[in-house]
């Protein structure tokens, strides 16, 4: 008798192991597995995007650029080539969202310290007020690593074109003034092929995290889009 519901005890125990493991297997195989969108003009918010290239539906990607950094470094996307990276608009002057994004800035900077293979670039809406002092005294305050991020000015409509025409961030200012940009908030992820694959709220921690997540995932060898 002890023999029997020994044996049916290691049954049940089988039993319920097996179930267990084929339960997770088959959800495994149910649910969907992680994509980054890949972002056209015509996904995007129109008030972001330039009217020569708003009915672009595919095949968009970052154009090539040539900017000058905090430390007087000419910066072009052969930089930035083969990177993953974060681009945004700001101005070094700016009190309201600035400080916030800059310090989330830094935490994405802090989470990818030791991986060369993400990159951070930060454009200044004020070229004409942004010279490269001014950027590299911004750069020592808030902790920038000249290796991995860079903060550029350079010529104004060429940074409007990239803010509008690219990366599909940023507003147009007072309409009487050529080349005038409002920055927002929007941080953009740029994948390995130079497509935008995400927007996200760069004064908000959550969106941080979901920032930081999409990069690893974005770095993931297997994960070749």
């Amino acid at each position: 008798m002890k023999s029997l519901l020994s044996k049916y005890r290691i049954f049940i125990i089988f039993f319920l192991v097996f179930s267990v493991v084929t339960i997770g297997l088959f959800y495994s195989a149910l649910k969907p597995a992680k994509s980054l969108p890949i972002f056209n003009p015509a996904d995007v918010n129109p008030e972001m995007v330039d009217s020569t290239v708003q009915y672009k539906t595919k095949y968009h990607t970052i154009s090539d650029f040539s900017f000058t950094n905090q430390n007087g470094k000419t910066i072009t996307q052969k930089d930035y080539e083969g990177k993953i990276y974060v681009a945004d608009f700001f101005f070094t002057t700016c009190g309201s969202i600035c400080p916030k994004m800059t310090t989330n800035l830094v935490e994405v900077q802090k989470a990818f310290s030791n991986n060369p293979k993400v990159m951070i670039l930060s454009h200044s809406v004020l070229p004409d007020v942004d010279d490269v002092s001014k950027l590299k005294a911004y750069a020592l305050k808030n902790g920038v690593n000249d290796q991995k991020w860079n903060l550029v000015t350079g010529d104004k409509a060429s940074i409007y074109a990239m803010a509008r025409k690219s990366y599909l961030a940023v507003k147009l200012g007072k309409p009487n003034e050529l080349y005038d940009m409002v920055h927002t908030e929007n941080f953009v992820l740029v994948d390995t092929k130079k497509r935008v694959r995400g927007f996200y709220d760069g004064t908000n921690k959550e969106e941080i995290q979901r920032l930081i997540t999409d990069i690893n995932w974005l770095c993931q060898d297997n994960k070749k889009e």
